[in-house]
């Protein structure tokens, strides 16, 4: 402190210069402009009320700010610090002595009003007026200084004051700390500690809480650990704040049986002690703990505040607790601290209700909170889109900007973009990735990463390429999210090399880069590289990972080793989640592995103690019905009305494509009846299984009523229905409907027009739609082919899969179909021949059934029932029924009895209840004039009752 002999020299030459001057002289200003800091005018004499008038002068106080509230030292805060800052205002421990002066009393005093409500000019004049009248010099008054400086943000000026303080005690050391982690400069606020221990001035408590509070922040769980033996070495650990602030420090760096350690020692624990261990759980991923240290806390008679009960919202919400979370939200207006006054709360409360699909609870919290920041805002975004509310959320959005004046930060951006990406928005997606450029986001790796997440969901590979490439730095979770966009639009090799050129900047990967890279083996060719990626995951030690090891097993299954999907999964099995369930289950069906999905369908109910979930149910019914199993089928059927999965829209579905496969269109619309909720899927579905039946008309009636705007698939099997009707007509009003909403240049559409026109006739508006086609899938040229070859033009068909072949098609099973087909229809027997052997041979196409079918109705239509018969017995499977039949019709057509008995015989051992065989022998024996065995034959089909289905005929009377 000065002596008043020298504060009276210090101030005469105070007076004998402008206090412009003084300022520009100080280090701490000469980096400003002079017009910043305004002139005080000078005074021959001052008195405390001279001086609060030059004061008042030219500071920037708010309207509501009184003479008392500036001249008696109101401490009263108005903005939230942080928490450090407080601290050190509430554990001063120096005495506030008056100073022998009353002018440095004075001039203490308005620092400390302006404590309360600091900005820069009002901190720019106080220390002005500190120098000018001596006061720097008091530590109380440069204490007070600093912090306002800390609390305005100018953390340099803050620094170039403690520097001139020379003579400084503990307050002034905890205030510069303070100042450091209240500025984000945790490692300075290190250094600083550091230098006050080696110059020799003691700590106390406050000091160890705001350096404890920067390993926090930072977290150091070493150097935390240092603290603390620092603080237990000193005997401070008594001091509940100080254990406050340990158990916060343990949570923070993941240590959280040392903070449970250090909760467990404090002797007089305080609503925070509660507090921090409560969070400190919920931080760690160990929900249920933070619940129950609630309870603990309620049976020791603590109250809880509105960050407890935030907390166990919250814990509740992650464990799916609904009925705890009711009791909690009553507790919470049972001591005051309900949703309309408390916004922490609210926005617990929001997460919680759209967490639990109840979007009118989690409406009606928002809409009566008293006040809304930014959080409360983005929750109820959020809460919209996870209630599949899209609109509503996009709504909320601009009321949030335009009406309450909020502008969304980095967190809403974040909140909206993964759920365009989920919901493939992409013109949404556009519109916020603009809105992140225009307001200087853009450059945020968290928003880089959700916008390359987006556009790769959203088809759109080379906007996310190109948001990648530009990336001024790259993290982890950036080439994972590019990786995985790779992978998911089919671009296996480039997903491949990415992850690559990923292991030469990285040394060691996380569990989702394993997540991203593994999708890209999807194909036999892969799997030699997805056995090293399982190598590389054992060796990072994630074959513990549950995660890692169901995409492995998803990996091996698409890559067709099931042995290996099988032997890794039985070695997991039984602790298995019931993603890994689900994983192996639908992996089967997606693969068209059938059986083994009913064995581990089987194996699921026998071995685990999961509920059968939707996913389960969609695979095991799509099983069923691609193995025509009937009564299995009714049995997961009858398990899923028990269980209530029926309910669900996906099961519903999967019931009405299963029945329709099963041929029981019956069933099929009665399935679809039973619910009330139905999508454009289940429309889709319903009328595909009546006209997979053959049951066109219901079929068409089904498609008038359809309550929503009809997509492609809807259009394709609408007219595979008209095709079967050759209801012309209404495929020409189809057409229309079809170039109006733009779907004409689907290829599939086009093929299934090529398929209408030629099966009514109009073989030159078949060739006009195929020709007027922009882009020409392997099924518009099967069609045409089928086309020509349906009206005997066998050439014209050899012709068209010469041109598909030279325009880079290549040809699968249904296009070897369509023109053998063709060359039968035009007896064309040498070139079906030649196609046919050189199938395999030149283009890798294994002939099926319905190949060999095309070669026996070839064969027999020419009269070579001899070589059709030995094409049959030389097979190198079993032949098929059907093909067969195909024998049987041709001896029917040639009138060759003898031959046709035979093959009789063997259709009547493999189908005993067809009755087309028995029709086809029987009129053989009618057209040979043996009577008594077409008498014969037809006392066998009514003594089995068989009745061949009746025939009918359409024709369609529109104008052509």
């Amino acid at each position: 402190m000065l002596t008043p002999k020298i504060h009276t020299k210090f101030t005469k030459s105070i007076h004998r210069q402008s206090l412009a001057n003084i300022v520009n002289s100080s280090p701490l200003f000469r980096r400003d402009s002079p017009n910043k800091i305004p002139q005080i005018l000078y005074f021959s004499q001052c008195s405390s009320w001279t001086l609060f008038q030059e004061f008042r002068t030219h500071a920037v106080l708010p309207v509501e700010t009184s003479v008392s509230r500036i001249w008696f030292g109101d401490s009263h805060v108005a903005g939230r610090f942080s928490y450090v800052p407080q601290l050190l205002d509430e554990m001063s421990e120096r005495k506030q002595q008056k100073s022998q002066c009353t002018l440095l009393w004075d001039v203490f005093k308005i620092v400390q009003s302006v404590v309360s409500e600091p900005n820069v000019e009002n901190a720019a004049i106080v220390h002005a007026l500190a120098v000018k009248h001596g006061s720097l010099a008091d530590l109380c008054t440069a204490t007070s200084l600093l912090t306002v400086y800390s609390r305005c943000k100018e953390f340099g000026s803050a620094v170039a004051l403690f520097s001139e303080v020379l003579d400084r005690d503990v307050v002034f050391w905890n205030a510069m700390v303070s100042a450091c982690v209240e500025n984000r400069s945790f490692q300075a606020a290190v250094g600083f500690f550091r230098k006050m221990v080696g110059e020799g001035y003691e700590f106390d408590p406050t000091t160890l809480v705001i350096v404890i509070s920067a390993f926090a922040d930072l977290r150091s769980l070493r150097q935390g650990e240092g603290a603390h033996g620092l603080s237990v070495k000193a005997g401070m650990l008594s001091d509940t704040v100080l254990s406050n602030a340990l158990i916060n420090m343990y949570a923070k760096c993941g240590d959280l049986s040392s903070s449970e350690c250090v909760f467990a020692g404090v002797n007089c624990k305080d609503l925070v002690t509660w507090n921090s261990i409560i969070s400190g759980c919920f931080y760690n991923n160990h929900p249920e703990k933070s619940l129950w240290y609630f309870r603990r806390m309620a049976s020791y008679e603590n109250q809880a505040d509105d960050m407890s009960i935030s907390c166990a919202i919250a814990a509740c919400t992650s464990l799916q607790e609904f009925g705890v979370g009711l009791a909690i939200h009553g507790l919470g207006i049972k001591l005051g601290y309900g949703e309309n006054n408390h916004v922490s709360v609210a926005n617990s409360l929001i997460s919680f209700y759209s967490q639990f699909r109840d979007i009118h609870a989690t409406a009606t919290v928002f809409k009566g909170m008293v006040v809304k920041n930014i959080v409360s805002w983005n929750a109820m975004i959020k809460g919209f889109f996870l209630n599949e509310e899209a609109e509503e959320a996009f709504y909320l959005l601009r009321t949030m900007q335009f009406v309450a004046l909020i502008q969304p930060d980095i967190a809403t951006v974040v909140t909206i973009i993964p759920f365009c990406a989920e919901l493939l928005l992409l013109r949404e997606g556009k519109a916020a990735h603009g809105f992140t450029i225009r307001r200087e986001m853009a450059s945020e790796l968290s928003v880089i990463n959700s916008l390359i997440n987006m556009y790769s969901k959203c088809n759109n590979l080379k906007e996310a390429e190109y948001l990648f490439l530009t990336m001024p730095k790259k993290d982890l979770v950036a080439w994972n999210t590019m990786i995985f966009g790779y992978a998911q639009n089919g671009q296996s090799q480039e997903a491949k090399t990415l992850f690559k050129n990923m292991l030469g900047c990285y040394s060691t990967c996380t569990l989702p880069t394993l997540l991203a890279i593994t999708p890209s083996c999807d194909s036999p060719e892969s799997l030699q590289f997805g056995r090293s990626i399982h190598g590389w995951s054992i060796k990072l030690g994630f074959s513990n990972k549950i995660f890692a090891l169901n995409s492995l097993t998803h990996m091996y299954i698409s890559c067709g080793a099931l042995l290996d999907a099988f032997t890794l999964f039985k070695g997991i099995s039984a602790k298995a989640d019931v993603t890994g369930w689900n994983t192996v289950i639908a992996g089967c069906t997606q693969k068209q592995h059938f059986w083994e999905t009913l064995e581990y369908f089987d194996l699921f109910r026998k071995a685990s103690q999961f509920h059968v979930n939707p996913i389960i149910f969609v695979s095991v019914v799509s099983a069923c019905g691609n193995l025509g199993l009937t009564f299995q089928g009714r049995l997961i059927h009858g398990l899923a009305f028990k269980t209530g999965a029926v309910t669900n829209m996906r099961v519903q579905n999967s019931l009405v494509t299963m029945y329709g496969r099963l041929g029981d269109t019956e069933s099929a619309t009665l399935a679809f009846n039973l619910s009330h909720d139905h999508n454009l899927c289940s429309w889709n579905c319903v009328i595909s299984a009546l006209s997979q039946n053959e049951d066109a008309k219901k079929a068409l009636e089904l498609f008038r009523s359809l309550e929503f705007e009809p997509n492609e698939r809807t259009i394709s099997t609408v007219l595979s229905a008209c095709t079967q009707l050759g209801a012309m007509t209404y495929g020409k009003q189809i057409h229309g409907h079809v170039f109006r909403f733009g779907f004409h240049q689907n290829p599939f559409i086009s093929a299934a027009f090529v398929d209408l026109y030629s099966n009514c006739g109009r073989l030159d508006i078949a060739e006009l739609v195929f020709l007027s086609s922009p882009e020409r899938s392997v099924a518009a040229w099967n069609s045409l082919i089928s086309a020509y070859g349906f009206h005997n033009f066998g050439s014209k068909a050899i012709e068209t899969f010469q041109e598909m072949i030279r325009s880079g098609i290549r040809p699968t099973n249904s296009s070897f179909t369509s023109l053998l087909s063709a060359c039968s229809h035009s007896g064309l027997v040498k070139e079906g021949r030649m196609y046919y052997d050189n199938m395999f041979v030149k283009f890798n196409v294994q002939p099926a059934t319905e190949h060999h079918v095309c070669m026996v109705n070839m064969l027999g239509l020419s009269g070579r029932l001899h070589e059709a018969y030995d094409f049959i017995k030389n097979l190198p499977t079993q032949p098929d029924p059907g093909i067969w039949g195909a024998l049987l019709s041709a001896c029917s057509y040639h009138g060759d009895l003898e031959m046709g008995r035979e093959v009789a015989e063997i259709l009547f051992s493999l189908e005993p209840e067809n009755v087309s065989y028995y029709v086809s022998l029987c009129n053989m024996y009618v057209a040979a004039g043996r009577w008594e065995e077409a008498v014969d034959l037809r006392t066998i089909i009514e003594d089995k009752q068989l009745k061949k289905p009746a025939g009918c005929s359409f024709i369609d009377l529109g104008l052509r």
